[in-house]
């Protein structure tokens, strides 16, 4: 019995002692990947105009911890107001009009809806005891802990006056806080609205303000944003933290004998929306720790109504060839793999002008020397520049890891660094082979008729209309920066998110106005151009665009990926549908062009021309006023003809018959409307390959 008890005693503390060991694991991790933020917000009466604003951006950004970072802790705190709130005013006095609003803890629902009431402050604040009392927050909470994980963001307009320090300049105050910012491992960022400063901000406190941020900048890890719209805000607010994982470390091998130590990192990356996972309600109500998982199984059958199910070693893949299918095996295809060592291999240069831009591929990444290598860092600074001051890019082939299935062949570009402590690196991106470039044959606007090409009067109307929607006017801040534009499909997604989280019945709120202007042009930029518009338009014949009946798009099936078919894939028509099949009384120009754009017999063209023809000569016939419809439809059929590129002598023919059939009629004042509007014979210059009669006159 004592033995029986000894090993269910052991069995019991190994079982304890694993149990803890996992708990205690998991919450290090946690903790190891948690961010610990204060937001320091600027509430004065300078601040109030742009204060919804901030209160959207900073709840977005709790909106996303709440999906990808939902361990880190945030802390808010808030300066301008007529209260005083922190312990440091409690603790050696001063540190006045600032207030904790939260301390810092466990990002929840509560936070996100706080920060969308701030206070509406009173006296102009000082932002330098606002960071003094956010510092002073991180370090009591984390201590040494969390190097690098330990953030401030700033929101002011920086257009109030700070106080003088007890000893010293501010200049030295700015430099010890930020030493201290430093030592502890606290990143700053700090983002500047001045989209309503009101005549009262003086110029000198803005200038001095703006020198003191930036000495942030270079004594400590800190940056500094300046922005000028709701939307510019909403973008500089960094709302998901992602870590820096390197895709690449190994060497850049100049040659067999020469190899640089580098590390690649992504640059740019599409941001995805949250995966959505399948949930199953079937587990008991009652039970607490039921995972409510969908699982999916596959069951492999020769026919739908077979019993018998396939054994995995019983399948195989098969790929097509021709009409046959060729069975290869697990094994083969494995022996079919490109198999190469991991690395980076220099191929040689060529001129930047000969990689083209839609060249790229895929995601950007980036390529820096190891840091701890400082020969890495001279060589790849020295190549670097080098090929800047020569306008040139280096092509490398790359494998990113052991056992990678095929090599890619990239470009790096050369990125020279403008500050001190960056070193200088490449950007590479991935360059198409052969069979990834797709050719689309167009006709050429060399081929067009020169009445079909712009006159100088256009192309200034045209040139006005550029430079009026011109998105980085001077003096103002570029509209639609990258870095400062964010997704309006993933916030509508995580502002319906936060809704559907309070009430599964909650309804789709409308765009958000600040998100509408991503999408639509400038109302108030048009309205104040409106006479450059109102020229655009008046310069080019403007008409509606006939409404065709709903072609059903059936894209060539069978056909293996990059055929030589791939690229011919047209509209085809289903024959049953009502299309236009004759030109009528009504609209004949309409019909016309509708008939003439179908593709789904040969004939269609010529039909086309024919009636229309009959049409013109019956309306001329039975003319009684100035024959504007006739007119009208002359010049239709004239630009159709032209178009279609291979009826010119057709039109010029019926044109001679259109002529001496006036005469005939004695129909002068209609001849002398045609003479007005310059209907003229198709010339050789609009349809150089084909015969014209050019001896027509309208006298």
């Amino acid at each position: 019995k004592f033995f029986v008890f000894f090993e269910s005693s052991s069995l019991f503390f190994f079982l304890f002692f694993f149990f803890f060991t996992f708990v205690f694991q998991h919450k290090l991790s946690m903790a190891r990947n948690r961010e610990g933020l204060v937001l320091v917000l600027d509430v004065g009466p300078a601040m109030h105009s742009v204060l919804p604003d901030v209160e959207k951006a900073c709840s977005l950004l709790l909106q996303k911890k709440l999906i990808y970072n939902k361990y880190d802790e945030v802390g808010i705190v808030v300066f301008g107001t007529e209260e005083t709130g922190n312990e440091l005013s409690r603790e050696i006095g001063g540190y006045e009009n600032v207030m904790v609003l939260r301390n810092i803890r466990v990002v929840d629902e509560v936070v996100a809806e706080h920060v969308k009431q701030l206070p509406r402050g009173t006296v102009a604040g000082d932002f330098l005891d606002a960071l003094i009392v956010g510092m002073d927050m991180l370090i009591k909470m984390y201590g040494n802990a969390q190097k690098g994980k330990k953030r401030m963001c700033l929101i002011t307009n920086a257009a109030c006056p700070t106080k003088d320090p007890f000893e010293g300049t501010k200049d030295d105050q700015v430099s010890t806080i930020a030493m201290k910012m430093a030592a502890e491992g606290i990143k700053m960022e700090s983002i500047v609205m001045r989209s309503n400063l009101s005549g009262d901000a003086h110029e000198k406190v803005i200038e001095e303000n703006d020198h003191l941020l930036n000495l942030f900048s270079s004594n400590a890890i800190a940056k500094t944003v300046n922005v000028e719209s709701p939307l510019s805000l909403l973008g500089s607010l960094k709302t998901r933290r992602v870590a820096p994982v390197t895709l690449f470390r190994g060497d850049l091998e100049i040659n067999p004998t020469m190899k640089i130590k580098v590390w690649v990192y992504k640059k740019v990356a599409e941001e995805r929306l949250p995966t959505l996972k399948m949930y199953s309600d079937k587990a008991p109500p009652t039970d607490k720790f039921a995972k409510h998982e969908v699982k999916i199984d596959y069951d492999y059958k020769v026919t739908a109504e077979s019993t018998e199910v396939i054994a995995p070693e019983e399948r195989i893949k098969g790929f097509r060839y021709g009409r046959q299918v060729i069975p290869i095996s697990p094994d083969q295809i494995e022996t079919l793999k490109f198999k190469t060592d991991k690395g980076m291999k220099l191929l040689g240069f060529t001129e930047a002008s000969n990689i083209l831009r839609h060249y790229y591929m895929k995601d950007v990444n980036i390529v820096v020397p190891d840091p701890s290598k400082e020969k890495s860092v001279l060589a790849v600074s020295a190549i670097a520049r080098e090929m800047k001051q020569i306008n040139m890019v280096a092509i490398v082939r790359c494998v990113w890891r052991n056992g990678q299935g095929n090599a890619v062949v990239g470009v790096l570009t050369p990125n020279v660094s403008e500050r001190d402590d960056t070193p200088d690196s490449f950007y590479f991106n991935v360059l198409p082979f052969a069979e990834d470039v797709r050719e689309f044959p167009f006709p050429s606007f060399n081929k067009l008729p020169s009445s079909w090409k712009p006159d100088e009067q256009q192309q200034a109307v045209a040139d006005n209309l550029v430079k009026m929607l011109d998105l980085a006017p001077s003096a103002k801040e570029e509209v639609l920066k990258p870095d400062l534009t964010p997704n309006p499909v993933l916030q509508r997604f995580y502002e319906y998110l936060e809704l559907k989280s309070k009430s599964t019945d909650a309804a789709l709120p409308p765009m958000d106005e600040t998100f509408k202007r991503l999408m639509e042009q400038d109302p108030e930029l048009s309205s104040n151009n409106k006479s450059i518009m109102d020229a655009f338009r008046g310069s080019f014949e403007v008409k509606e665009n006939p409404k065709l009946k709903k072609a059903s798009k059936r894209l060539l099936r069978d056909k293996p990926s990059g055929s030589d078919d791939e690229d011919n894939r047209m509209i085809t028509y289903e024959p049953n549908e009502n299309k236009i099949d004759m030109v009528g009384d009504a609209n004949p120009i309409q019909d016309f062009e509708a008939m003439i754009s179908r593709r789904d017999k040969n004939d269609w063209t010529e039909k086309a021309i024919t009636q229309m023809k009959n049409l013109i000569v019956k309306l001329v016939e039975n003319c009684t006023d100035e024959g504007d419809k006739a007119l009208e439809c002359v010049i239709a059929l004239r630009k159709g003809c032209v178009l279609e590129q291979q009826e010119p002598k057709q039109f010029n023919e019926f044109l001679n018959h259109l002529f001496n059939l006036c005469q005939e009629r004695k129909l002068s004042h209609l001849l002398k409307h045609f003479t007005s509007k310059k209907i003229t014979l198709i010339p050789k210059s609009e349809a150089a390959d084909r015969f014209v009669i050019n001896h027509l006159r309208f006298d």
